[in-house]
């Protein structure tokens, strides 16, 4: 059946006539407690490896382990899930775009309440916006919601008494206990990585006439030149680093994602950098006398390569929006045409619990609140009352264009793969040619398109991760309108808190280098400064531009990934990398022992329980370390190591060996173990 699915053919778990509790003080509690932990893992992660994990599963699972113990109903679980999943999503449109005002020079250090209002309102706009597309985006069928029924499944079987909370918990401790070993901040006796500088001995280069003779000339001073060139070549290598939230994030986007990565840091790193070197040898000859070839090929790729990748992920983010053209369109003309439906359906006074929304006058009187908030906000910006106004005309309208792209793709798609970071820098790139265009120029000018770039990529977040929570609700059978109030508490007390971990993350750090690359930050800010601001290595952006264009005419699949894995440390890509290989050796186990679509889905889920806590873990513990050294306490000196200690670089290889048989044997070991008592 296509179109909006009839109320006959559909039944929610929970029937729409049973009354139970739903919207409990404790449910928003542990909603509004998950949103600010789950939201800050992310944040962390975000900088680290330029991508968020979908929080709804871990969020659903630890919302029934914990509910469960003071006797919880189903639809309070889901009323925590619901409340806890929305702090990803902000931290998802936080990090890409936030950190860009310390990346552009705009900020010395980070604004907590203009941060924090920024999330505010971009979050609750996420929220109020999507609420008039609910109804129309959840009733089609045509909509697959692959995230959101994997996600409800989870949760009916939970109320077996087997939510696999053990693996989400279980993983999260030991990542956190490798993390604190691991970390430059916390214990460090395992090396995250090795690198070393290879040198590949000196070359020459002979410029030849076309009589295949060597060029010489004479300079001013009657010296005789010989057109032979001497360069040094050399490969800088690191090994995978010895991450669980790495292996954790590939093997999550599984190996075929996790090698397209890859491939941009074999791209830059192995391909572009000795490249880079050998051309510049001569120049960089006495630098490398006194800081060393490791050092300088470093501070030589984030000079020359990044850029580079920064116009492969401008170009790339474009052509994924164009990739999706038609489903781009369908959304925004399914919004516009649900403007008309949700009046019409709130002025109904027949409407079941579980189709009841907020009421349609308050939805209308918040969006012109925050509207009106966001005037005053953009005000500080800018300086400029004009350019003010037309900021928060701009966000207004991509704010709910893209909200009602966001929620469409991910019914089709899921959240894990919503693109906000191309519907971000569309924003971005509008909002900076009409601030140059009225006049807005340097600091003030860029403040105000990342400030618009910021309120949108939050209401872009918001709004898919939103109408997957739905979703999962609508089967579950939860109420509409309870949920909405849920989510606009996770929003308000992860927005409240999240600045929090960016600002000790930046001072413990630093926001931008090779431990936080934020690599969707740093296009922000490059972008924002180069048209506003007229900053930008552009040979290099359009060298980048052309280079995705090469990969789009071949075929090549997700430029815009290329171009991120291009941006990122190799160590970090090539973790990834590996994480996506295991990914894929579980999945070959698997078939091994069963064929049966259900138990592999099991398999599926255990692992991705495992790999969640993995990130969970490694993040949250980071944060605290990261805490500790903006409080002053340096846990190396206390306990008597020394800073110039790296730890040892064979614990990094039984740390993989140890995260690989765990990411393997439990998933195996819980399908057999059901398989058993199947049998039984």
């Amino acid at each position: 059946m296509n179109g909006p699915q009839g109320k006959e053919s559909f039944k929610p778990y929970v029937p729409a006539t049973t009354q139970m509790k739903e919207l409990t003080f404790k449910s928003l509690l542990l909603g509004m407690i998950l949103a600010v932990v789950l939201g800050a893992a992310n944040a962390y992660l975000g900088l680290k490896a330029g991508m968020t994990v979908a929080a709804t599963f871990p969020a659903a699972v630890i919302a029934m382990a914990i509910l469960r113990a003071f006797k919880g109903t189903i639809l309070e679980e889901n009323m925590a899930r619901t409340t806890g999943a929305v702090g990803e999503a902000l931290a998802a449109g936080a990090i890409f775009t936030i950190p860009a005002f310390v990346l552009a020079g705009v900020w010395t250090e980070f604004d907590y309440l203009k941060s924090t209002l920024l999330m505010l309102i971009g979050g609750n706009l996420g929220v109020l916006f999507v609420v008039l597309l609910r109804r129309t985006l959840i009733l089609d069928e045509t909509l697959p919601y692959p995230e959101s029924k994997a996600c409800a499944e989870i949760v009916k079987a939970g109320q077996g008494g087997q939510s696999g909370a053990k693996y989400v918990f279980g993983a999260m401790g030991l990542a956190a206990v490798i993390e604190f070993f691991k970390n430059e901040n916390g214990l460090r006796i395992i090396k995250d990585s090795v690198s070393g500088f290879f040198d590949l001995h000196a070359s020459k280069i002979s410029l030849l006439n076309s009589e295949s003779r060597v060029i010489e000339t004479v300079n001013q001073a009657g010296e005789q030149i010989r057109g032979e060139l001497g360069f040094k070549g050399g490969l800088f290598l690191q090994s995978p680093a010895s991450s669980p939230a790495f292996l954790g994030v590939g093997y999550i986007i599984g190996f075929r994602l996790a090698a397209i990565t890859f491939s941009g840091g074999v791209f830059g790193w192995l391909f572009l950098m000795p490249l880079v070197l050998f051309l510049m040898s001569g120049q960089l000859d006495v630098f490398a006398e006194s800081f060393g070839w490791s050092t300088i090929a470093k501070t030589t790729y984030s000079a020359t390569v990044k850029p580079i990748a920064v116009g492969g992920m401008l170009v790339g983010a474009f052509y994924t929006l164009f990739s999706m053209r038609s489903k781009l369109f369908s959304g925004i003309a399914r919004g516009f045409q649900d403007l008309g439906k949700a009046k019409k359906k709130a002025d109904s006074q027949a409407i079941e619990r579980t189709d009841k929304d907020a009421p349609f006058n308050l939805i209308l009187i918040g969006l012109g609140i925050l509207i009106l908030c966001m005037v005053i906000l953009y005000q500080t910006f800018s300086n400029n009352l004009g350019a003010a106004v037309l900021a928060t005309v701009v966000m207004s309208i991509a704010g709910f264009v893209f909200a009602a792209v966001a929620g469409y793709l991910v019914g089709v798609i899921g959240s894990s793969s919503n693109p906000i970071s191309g519907l971000t820098l569309s924003t971005l790139l509008i909002a900076a040619v009409l601030m140059v265009l009225v006049g807005m120029k340097g600091d003030p000018g860029v403040a105000a398109v990342l400030a618009v770039a910021s309120v949108v990529c939050c209401v872009a977040g918001v709004a898919g991760d939103m109408m997957q929570d739905w979703k999962v609700g609508y089967l579950l059978g939860g109420t509409p309108w309870k949920m909405q109030i849920g989510e606009m508490l996770g929003v308000t007390a992860a927005a409240f808190v999240l600045v929090l971990p960016l600002m000790w993350l930046h001072q413990a750090n630093g926001i931008g280098s090779e431990a936080l690359p934020a690599p969707q930050a740093g296009l922000m800010a490059m972008m924002a400064k180069g048209i506003v601001g007229g900053e930008m290595a552009w040979p290099l952006v359009i060298a980048g531009m052309f280079f995705a264009i090469a990969l789009i005419l071949i075929g090549a699949p997700s430029p815009m990934l290329i171009s991120v894995g291009m941006y990122l440390p190799f160590n970090t890509t090539f973790a990834i990398f590996i994480g996506g290989l295991i990914k894929y050796a579980l999945d070959r186990t698997a078939m091994k022992y069963t064929s049966d679509e259900n138990k592999l889905e099991n398999v599926q889920n255990t692992g991705l329980l495992l790999a969640s806590g993995f990130v969970a873990g490694e993040a949250l513990t980071g944060i605290l370390l990261a805490a500790l050294v903006v409080s002053n306490i340096h846990l190396m000196d206390m306990f008597g190591f020394s800073q110039d200690f790296s730890g040892f670089w064979w614990l990094g290889i039984v740390i993989f060996v140890i995260l690989a048989y765990v990411l393997i044997k439990f998933p195996i070991s819980r399908m057999l173990s059901e398989n058993k008592k199947v049998n039984v």
